[in-house]
Formats: C-alpha cells, structure tokens, sequence
C-alpha cells in the first residue's frame, strides 16, 4: 500500500470505531426516552434508529461535518506539513472512540460531541501549537453546549404544558388526545422535512426552491397527522388499565406519537452526530488525496454511509448499556411526557444541524427531559443522577484531549 491508501484506510478504520462509539452510547441516550415510556420496545427502537439514523447521517449530515472538520483547527497552519493534520485527526478518532467505548462499558451517558472536539483541541494545542486552534470556534462550540440544553428544555417544558392544558386536564381527556395528536405530528413531519430539504438533500443532487421546500414540508407534515390519526382513532379504551392509571388510553394514545417523535430524535440525532465521526475522516481523506490542506472540502457520500453504518452496529450491539439512564433514571416518563422532551429536543437539534453547529444530543436530549421533569415540579426529578451526569460531561472533555495526546505521538512516531 502507499502512504496516502494507508492513513485513508486507517481513517475509515477510525472512523467506524468512532461511529460505534456514537451509536453505542449516544443513540442509546437518543432512544432511551422511547423505551423508557414504554412506547417503544429495546427491538423496536433498534429498528427505528437503524433506519432513522442512517436517513438523517447520509441526506443532511454534510454540514455539521464540515464545521468539526476545519471548525476548531486552523487548515492555514498545517500547509507545509499536511501530515501532522493527518497524525492528529487520527489520533483524535483513536481518542473519541476509545473514551466513549470506556464510558459505555461503565455506563455513563456521555457526550460524543464533547469526545472529539476535546480530543481535536488536545492534539492541536499540545501536540502541535495552541496556534493552531481556532478558539473562536471552540467558544462558539461551548456555548451551543449550554444554550442547546436551555433551548431544548424551555420547548419540552413548553409543549408538555400544552399537552396538559389542552388535554390532561380536560373533562374528556381521550376525545382530546385524539382531537390535538395529529396536530403534533403535522409540527414533527414539517420540521424534520423541512430542515432536511433546505440544508441535506444537495448531496443527493436535488435543488428545491424555498416556496418548494414549504410546500412539499407542509405536504409531508399533512400526510404523517392523517397516518397518525387514522392509528390514534384504533386506540381502545381500556377499562382494567384505567382503573389502575386514569390516563392510561389515554397515554396509548400518546404512545403512537412517541414513535412519530422517536424517529424524529433518531434523524436529528443522525444529521448532527455523524460529523463526529466523519469530520476528521474527510479531513484525512482529502489531504491523502490532494497532499494539500484545504479550507474546505466536499463531503463524499461514502463518507457520510460509512457513518451511517458505523452508528447503527454500535446500537445494535452495545447500545443497551446507556439506555436505561435517559429513559428511566432522570424522572419517570410517560409517552406523553417523553413525547415532549423528544421532539423538542429532536427541533432543536435538527435546526442546529441545517445551521452547522455541532451540538451536543446528550445535553440537548438531558435539557428536554429535565424541562418536561420541571413542569411537575422539581420534585419530579432525580438531582443525584442529573448530579452525575454533568459530572461525566466534564470528565469527558479532557480525557479526550489526553488520549489524543497520547496517540498522537504514538501515531506520530510509527507512521512518521
């Protein structure tokens, strides 16, 4: 093999380590709310995420690639020496994988984002020179991490309180439910249609223009209530289980639109998360292809499927040890509740996607369910485990960035 078809093959190897770690930990967090409420099955959420994930990775992951790619490192910096980029991009996806591999194996509900660009960061400002990072970017990316998790829990915390004046507190909750349900999921179809024709479908080749892209979005949204209503106007109610829980139809009811939202979360989640695989993969790509540092690049499709693929083995495989956290640890979730915290997160996060900015789905995801846990009342939630959680966060980003010291030199070292 030559040296270019060498660190290609080491990156697309990366790559997909690093695209298990995400599926293996971070869709699990993503799915977790669904299985927790009891909406969807471990096997049916599986199968949601294996084809919801891979849809979002390939149609609208391009652009939050493109910023982990040349976002937090300066391109400028390595054009006399290109393969110190290609050293450190592969150590970064060595360190990423690695911690979350870690963190899952123990159970801990971390941040992927946080893995990468902390691991990007310590082998740009160690390995190399602090110059080499672009701090803005990196301050633009911590802030997203703060006012992500704000944003989503202020819409969960939002559409759960619409949820319970327009239908938990009616006198005839039921008739309610299935009156304002399709009305959700018209809000679930447009939104992740719309985001996904404006900022994903250029890499299939399609060009819409804007009054299109409302157009076919509002179609789309259409079509998904009236699929909606036709399943919500079969729920039955149940007598025996209503007598244990007054709400109990009326949460199957619920239940039907968790799934609608769970394959919202799962493209959302898909779009933005993929970049944290496939960034420092198309970085490498290009510079083995080129023998140059571009500013920027096209993102391949096959870059974009290897991390399609790559996510959905991880879930598949290792996916259940996170799970349980989300759904079932931080408060108890109904499908009404979980409904709320899911496509609120999936919006914000399909939104910060079309705009590039990566963003974290754990603390997106956390931010929602702590909403929809606030409007019970504080009470509600579990502060120890919440405690515990923003502990890992913390831990996650300079473990990254040691690791991909570490492997940086190592790399460094042998291919060098």
């Amino acid at each position: 093999m030559t040296e270019p078809q060498i660190y290609i093959a080491l990156a697309v190897a990366f790559g997909l380590f690093m695209a298990w770690g995400i599926g293996a930990n971070d869709v699990a967090n993503a799915m977790g709310t669904s299985v927790g409420a009891r909406a969807l099955t471990v096997k049916q959420a599986l199968c949601v995420a294996a084809i919801f994930e891979f849809s979002g990775a390939v149609l609208a992951g391009g652009e939050v690639t493109s910023t982990i790619r040349s976002g937090i490192v300066d391109p400028e910096l390595f054009k006399d020496d290109p393969k110190l980029l290609v050293y450190g991009m592969l150590a970064s996806l060595l360190a990423a994988g690695t911690w979350l591999m870690y963190a899952t194996r123990e159970g801990w509900p971390v941040s992927t984002t946080h893995s990468i660009v902390g691991a990007i960061i310590g082998f740009g400002a160690i390995g190399v020179s602090t110059d080499v990072i672009r701090w803005d970017g990196v301050m633009d990316i911590l802030l997203s991490w703060v006012v992500t998790p704000l944003i989503g829990g202020a819409l969960a915390w939002a559409i759960f309180t619409t949820v319970q004046r327009l239908v938990l507190e009616r006198e005839d909750p039921l008739t309610a439910a299935k009156f304002w349900v399709p009305f959700y999921m018209f809000f679930a179809g447009f939104v992740m249609s719309a985001v996904t024709m404006f900022k994903g479908l250029q890499h299939v080749g399609l060009q819409l223009a804007t009054y299109q892209t409302w157009l076919y979005s509002a179609a789309i949204g259409v079509t998904v209530a009236l699929i909606g209503k036709a399943f919500v106007s079969r729920v039955k109610v149940d007598p025996a289980a209503d007598r244990e829980f007054h709400y109990a139809t009326v949460e199957k009811v619920f239940g039907v639109l968790m799934v609608m939202t769970a394959c919202c979360m799962a493209f959302s989640h898909g779009s933005n998360d993929v970049a944290n695989a496939i960034g420092p993969v198309a970085a490498v790509v290009s510079v083995a292809q080129t023998g140059v540092v571009e500013q920027k690049s096209a993102v391949a499709t096959w870059l974009l499927l290897l991390g399609g693929i790559g996510i959905v083995i991880g879930l598949a495989t290792y996916g259940q040890r996170v799970m349980v956290t989300i759904g079932e640890k931080i408060t108890h979730l109904t499908p009404s509740r979980g409904f709320a915290a899911e496509l609120a997160a999936a919006t914000t996060i399909v939104v910060a996607s079309g705009t590039g900015m990566p963003i974290s789905t754990t603390h997106t995801l956390v931010g929602a369910v702590l909403g929809v846990g606030f409007a019970r009342g504080i009470a509600a939630i579990d502060l120890g485990v919440v405690r515990g959680i923003f502990l890992s966060w913390v831990i996650t980003v300079p473990a990254g960035a040691v690791l991909a010291v570490f492997f940086y030199f190592v790399i460094k070292l042998v291919l060098g």
